[in-house]
Formats: C-alpha cells, structure tokens, sequence
C-alpha cells in the first residue's frame, strides 16, 4: 500500500517546479530531495537545498523521516540536519505540547511536509530552539544571522546538477501565466467548436425564438385590425 500511494506522490510532485526528486537506488521508501526557494523576498532566494526523506513501511500512517544533507543555519534544524517541525511528529504524542492538528495524520502527504519545510525556513520557532546558538543569534543579531544563511545558500547552489536548469520567480511566474493563457485559448476554442456542433449558440437561438414570437404577435394583430374594420 505505502509504495503505491509513494509512486502516486512521486509522479506528482516531480511536475513541480520548487523541488527536484528522485528515488534513492529505485526504492520508492527512500527519496533524494531538493528544495528550491523561489519567493525572491527570502533569504534562501535561489538555493537548491538537498535532504533525504525515508519513508516507513506503514505510510501513511507514521511520518517520514526528513534530514537535510547539508545542515543548515537555522533555529530549527539540528547539527546533524533533522528537523524540528510539528509536522513529522507523530500524531499520538499527546506529550509534545502541540496541537493535534499540527502533528502527523494519515491525511498529510509529502507535498505537505515539503512545504511546510519551505515555511519553516522563512518562519522560524524561536520558542524551542533544535539549535540555541542559530535562535540566539537571530534574536539579537538578526544582520549577522542572514548573513550566515545567505552563506548557505550560496553553498547549496554547488549541489545543483549540471543537467538541471534551475528555475526562477520570473520563470515560473511566465510559465503560469502562459499556462493560464493556454488553457483560456482552449476554452475559447471548445466553446467555438461546441456552438458549430449543435447549430450555434443558445443566445443565437434564443433571438430566433423570439423573433418567431414578434412575427406572430404582428400577424395576429393584424388579423384582428381585419376583422374590425369588416364588422364597421
């Protein structure tokens, strides 16, 4: 069941353009990942950050593991690069002090979870610190800590593949609105086609309706005018 419901997952999130997946040694139970941050306004801007996720045999039903490749500067990421984000966590642990609807559920996907990375990096917990020195320093340095991160972000870009062409904001942006333009034209054009089909279009028939109405509105009434004038 797990492997199914993975290679479904997989097939879909590989048509996105902020990651880059693939399977570790053709097994469906372990992802390579990349994250790629495309909102311009983040510190992350443009890199291409790697992790592992594992996944384990009763999925959906407990949570993969995550782990970045590459640990990261960021309150939230420990050394060794696993995550502290209520998301893989798992749904019975009434002990951890988050809500229910924060943790793990046979609901959630792996979209979920990489997106919720994604925010993580931009949305710091600073409360409960995977790494005290990176939540301390973004408290009360916050210039020095963007420096650190935008130090690892360009360090990120050395694991892009020569083969891959990174995307954009731009890119991506101009890829949607093409999109949106394509399926408008289509629509457009099935309309079209449907009219010539069944004789055009409702509203056309609608005025024959009503121009058939008029004429024997008018021929009624002059048939009435003649009958009035016979009588006189």
């Amino acid at each position: 069941m797990a492997e199914k419901i993975l290679m479904n997952e997989f097939k879909t999130l590989s048509k996105e353009p902020w990651t880059n997946i693939e399977l570790i040694n053709e097994n469906v139970l372990k992802w390579s990942v990349a994250l790629i941050v495309l909102n311009p306004d983040s510190y992350y801007y443009g890199g291409y950050f790697k992790a592992t996720l594992t996944f384990p045999s009763n999925y959906p039903y407990s949570p993969p593991d995550f782990r970045f490749d590459r640990p990261l500067w960021h309150p939230n990421v420990y050394p060794d690069g696993r995550l502290c984000i209520s998301i893989l966590h798992e749904g019975e642990d009434a002990t951890s002090g988050e809500l229910a609807s924060e943790r793990w559920s046979p609901a959630q996907r792996v979209e979920s979870v990489l997106l919720s990375v994604l925010t993580l990096l931009d949305d710091a917990e600073v409360s409960s610190p995977a790494n005290v020195d990176a939540g301390v320093q973004l408290r009360k340095d916050p210039s020095a800590y963007k420096l650190r991160v935008l130090e690892d972000t360009e360090k990120s870009k050395s694991d892009i593949p020569a083969d891959f062409e990174m995307p954009t904001h731009e890119s991506v942006f101009s890829n949607k609105k093409s999109e949106a333009h394509s399926a408008a034209d289509s629509f457009s054009w099935s309309d079209s086609e449907a009219e010539d089909d069944f004789g055009g279009s409702d509203t056309d028939a609608d005025e024959e309706m009503f121009d058939d109405e008029g004429d024997e509105s008018e021929s009624g009434d002059a048939e009435a005018d003649d009958d009035e004038d016979e009588e006189a």
